[in-house]
């Protein structure tokens, strides 16, 4: 089963981020965390790693609608995207196909709620490519 949806860009990362962040927001979702990988792993481990973030975005609707059907749905809360550079002029960014979790908890009722948040991930990554070209 494949758990994403992947587009390449050719833009920088830093370039890309805000627009990531401005395509999110037009489909519903807020930032809710921001996670530097590279900030993060240098901190910690002393490492350097090429620029990734993982957005924490969440469709309040969606996700009130998804707790409705699932108690537990929460432990797969929020939808990630992650934002990384492949190259000085190109950057990656991936969502968590929502389908993921009427597939881990085999819960039907989840499926239209996955549905909608599928097609307006697919959506932010269209307008991704729209703007910025893939």
């Amino acid at each position: 089963m494949s758990y994403g949806m992947t587009i390449t860009l050719d833009q920088p990362f830093d370039r890309t981020m805000p627009a990531v962040k401005e395509a999110l927001a037009g489909q519903g979702f807020g930032i809710l965390t921001e996670i530097d990988m590279a900030t993060t792993l240098r901190a910690k481990l002393g490492v350097d790693t090429t620029a990734q973030v993982i957005l924490g975005a969440c469709n309040p609707a969606l996700a009130h609608r998804a707790l409705l059907a699932e108690d537990s749905v929460g432990l797969l809360l929020p939808c990630n995207v992650v934002v990384r550079a492949t190259g000085a002029d190109r950057t990656v960014v991936e969502a968590l196909d929502p389908a993921v979790m009427v597939g881990l908890t085999g819960n039907e009722a989840l499926t239209p709620v996955a549905e909608e948040a599928a097609a307006r991930l697919r959506a932010v990554l269209g307008a991704l490519e729209q703007q910025l070209g893939g």
